[in-house]
């Protein structure tokens, strides 16, 4: 009989855990309980049991696994520990949400990608919330739909992550190689770097510059500028820092038909053609242009411009992601993302990282992931402070 209420278990209480167990406490998630709550910090203990004093708590997450308390986990731990927990939880026959991002580097995704694999019968989703975002689910089916015609540029600038010293500052292993794995694409523009390849296609090759403790007292990144290769000539240009108290989020994307243009993941242009611009290109007269330049045609007959605004949905992604993860387990819904696809923003930001590191472009069919590793163990061994990655 099919489990119609799912029992999710929290791995990891802090502010992102303590969030969806809030949620799930209140009934916000329909056909998921919240199930059990593992945490090591003893001090998470105390704070279960004020917040939620009928919900298991468990010291250790794989006790929480075989406890029977829980159908299905949501990782809300460190990036390194989420493939090997995806793992253990699906070994364990046990469904598993996996935190953003999917892991620091691609061997131990592929790792935990190939594990799922092999276990059909238990879901594997990750918190790709921001594919809810009817921002951008708009925009995917515009752009799938073959009206725009073919990509030629897209740049992303995404600085609105300002970071003050004092947030590195209250953890230890924030920015550091061994702790965190990177600054800027591993923290706070994963969800940017997924949406990106997720609207315009995985990019093929990319050369990057980063800024290493650019602006603040930190061994990662926290300045990036990167071009990238989507292949047949189309090209892409990726920005994102935590040293711009203002911020930009805007993203381009150009296309043989029209534009897009998003400001502040809320307001959308959406410039149609009335041809394809080579064709506009070839026939029209420079007597033409000067009219259109100059305001005296109708701008109608060569394009025309649609502007949406939308209201935020800030707080409603979270639910509808968990709410699809349960259906999903209930009935075979369709995930809105699959935990498969975490690996193509891990291996875009390793790319860029190992891109800055080397000198070189890197390419992201063949990415060379032993190299990116030994790249990463090196910064690693040299803060001294965490054991290398297998």
């Amino acid at each position: 009989m099919t489990q119609k209420t799912v029992r999710l278990g929290i791995i990891g209480l802090g502010a992102q855990g303590g969030m969806y167990a809030g949620l799930l406490a209140e009934g916000k998630i329909p056909g998921m309980t919240l199930g059990a709550i593992a945490d090591i910090d003893p001090a998470k203990k105390d704070l279960a049991a004020q917040k939620h004093p009928d919900v298991p708590f468990h010291d250790d997450h794989v006790a929480m696994l075989d406890s029977g308390d829980v159908d299905a986990v949501v990782t809300t731990v460190p990036h390194y520990l989420h493939p090997e927990m995806t793992i253990t939880a699906i070994g364990k026959g046990i469904h598993t949400l996996t935190e953003k991002p999917a892991g620091v580097y691609t061997k131990q995704v592929e790792e935990m990608n190939d594990f799922a694999a092999a276990h059909p019968e238990t879901t594997f989703a990750i918190m790709f919330n921001q594919r809810t975002n009817p921002v951008y689910t708009d925009l995917k089916e515009l752009i799938d739909s073959g009206e725009l015609g073919a990509l030629r540029h897209t740049s992303w600038i995404i600085t609105t992550w300002w970071r003050p010293q004092g947030y590195y500052d209250q953890s230890a292993w924030r920015a550091t190689w061994g702790g965190e794995g990177g600054g800027v694409l591993v923290n706070q523009a994963p969800h940017q770097l997924d949406l990106w390849q997720w609207l315009a296609g995985k990019p093929k090759r990319v050369f990057a510059r980063l800024a290493f403790g650019f602006q603040r007292d930190i061994a990662t990144e926290d300045e990036v500028n990167a071009v990238v290769d989507f292949g047949d000539g189309a090209s892409g240009h990726f920005m994102t820092s935590t040293n711009d108290l203002v911020g930009t989020d805007r993203l381009e994307m150009l296309f043989d038909g029209g534009k897009i243009v998003v400001d502040g993941s809320k307001k959308v242009t959406i410039t149609r053609l009335s041809k394809n611009e080579r064709e506009l290109s070839d026939e029209m007269s420079m007597q033409d242009v000067a009219k259109l330049f100059r305001g005296e045609m109708d701008p109608s007959s060569v394009y025309t411009v649609e502007e949406k605004e939308y209201e935020s949905v800030w707080g409603q992604q979270h639910i509808d992601v968990l709410t699809n993860f349960a259906a999903h387990i209930n009935d075979g819904t369709p995930l809105i993302a699959d935990g498969a696809e975490g690996i193509n923003g891990v291996r875009l930001a390793s790319g860029m990282q190992l891109s800055a590191w080397t000198g070189r472009d890197i390419d992201l069919v063949d990415f060379p992931a032993d190299e990116y590793l030994a790249e990463l163990n090196a910064r690693i061994e040299a803060e001294g402070e965490y054991s290398p990655r297998s």
